[in-house]
């Protein structure tokens, strides 16, 4: 399946892109609600959402550049001292841009 790029396609595209996020969304919430909230459960849930973290910076720490590797060391420690995620993302931004710039 080819879209074109130009005209009406990447309003195509944006717009098949929204409707797979939607359905996913609702589709999660629908089939959550059959699902009995119990302790395991939330556990479950809880853990899912450091898995997925630890699965999109993974690939980051390996690959990436030392920039990157700076970044994620400077977010961790500011996530250990704070435990606030706001100041170890501004953390981990300003030590990546510092150290591409320097």
């Amino acid at each position: 399946m080819s879209i074109e790029t130009a005209g009406m396609g990447p309003m195509v595209i944006i717009l098949a892109m929204a409707l797979v996020t939607l359905a996913t969304r609702w589709g999660g919430v629908y089939v959550m609600s059959f699902v009995p909230i119990s302790y395991r459960v939330k556990q479950f849930i809880n853990a899912m959402s450091g898995s997925v973290l630890v699965a999109l910076i993974t690939p980051m720490a390996v690959a990436g550049d030392n920039g990157a590797r700076l970044a994620l060391l400077a977010t961790a420690i500011m996530m250990l001292l704070t435990r606030k995620p706001l100041p170890a993302i501004a953390a981990g931004v300003l030590a990546a841009a510092l150290f591409r710039q320097l």
